[in-house]
């Protein structure tokens, strides 16, 4: 592990930026690696991402996703459920986006969300609520049992850091568009949070499907630490590749190929 340098105010110490980069470029190069032994095995993984506004979910997913092809690495993002969605089975809309052979779907959010902000915000009923606490652990036994390799990581940060990040994108136009409806609402209702996912590790949290919770309020590590144990859980193997050879380019039907492109619209090049 690259080495560690300033403290910050909590005396905790800091990791600088080029270790970080250094350390996450070996773990994406490890990533590739998983994402040939899945291709090559014809494994599905589902990786899911919880945690509460602001915990840094989308950061890991793209320190995941950064290097590897979306074909095989696929990001679910749902938006709020749509009137005929609503009328479906909860779980309906989840499962059409599910791995096939040869891939990964990260949820950046996921089922748990009746489990979370559908609670907390009203927007299922108790007994709704308790229904989808009583059939997950079932559901979730089924996909590992069917061989679907399914690992759950819950992002948790602290109160001071969340209002910290909240305060951030207030001020920041670049980080504006990352405060939603539910953000403020959430600030206020913090101790519902904690309680709905205490509920949600008392029951969901088993020998099957575990959580693994990740400590976020330093994003560098958090990010790290995700992935290295990400790995750690999957059995992959190093697929021998073959040799690749630039092929020569042919000269047959050789002709002057920019030639023909004067007098078209080309951007201005103001850099």
């Amino acid at each position: 592990m690259a080495k560690q340098h300033k403290s910050d105010a909590d005396g905790n110490q800091k990791l600088k930026r080029k270790d970080y980069e250094k350390e996450l470029r070996r773990l994406q190069a490890e990533l590739c690696q998983l994402q040939e032994w899945v291709k090559h095995t014809g494994r599905r993984i589902i990786i899911v991402f919880e945690g509460r506004d602001g915990a840094g979910k989308g950061g890991t997913i793209k320190a995941i996703t950064e290097r590897v092809s979306p074909r095989v690495f696929r990001v679910v993002a749902l938006p709020a459920p749509s009137d005929r969605e609503k009328t479906q089975m909860y779980l309906q809309r989840y499962i059409q986006n599910f791995p096939a052979a040869g891939e990964i779907v990260i949820f950046d959010r996921s089922w748990y969300n009746r489990a979370g902000v559908e609670y907390v915000m009203g927007f299922c009923s108790k007994e709704e609520h308790d229904r989808f606490l009583d059939l997950c652990p079932l559901f979730e036994k089924y996909l590992v049992e069917g061989g679907i390799l399914l690992f759950k990581f819950w992002l948790e940060v602290s109160n001071e850091e969340q209002e910290r990040r909240f305060e951030a994108r207030i001020r920041d136009p670049l980080r504006q568009w990352k405060l939603s409806s539910m953000d403020l609402p959430s600030r206020v209702r913090w101790y519902d949070y904690s309680r709905a996912r205490d509920l949600m590790m008392e029951t969901t949290d088993t020998a099957e499907s575990p959580w693994h919770i990740v400590r976020s309020d330093d994003k560098k590590r958090a990010r790290l630490n995700c992935i290295s144990h990400l790995l750690d859980l999957i059995p992959y193997k190093k697929v021998p590749r073959e040799k690749i050879k630039l092929p020569k380019r042919s000269t047959k039907g050789e002709y002057d190929d920019q030639a023909t492109l004067r007098g078209r619209k080309f951007v201005p090049e103001q850099y």
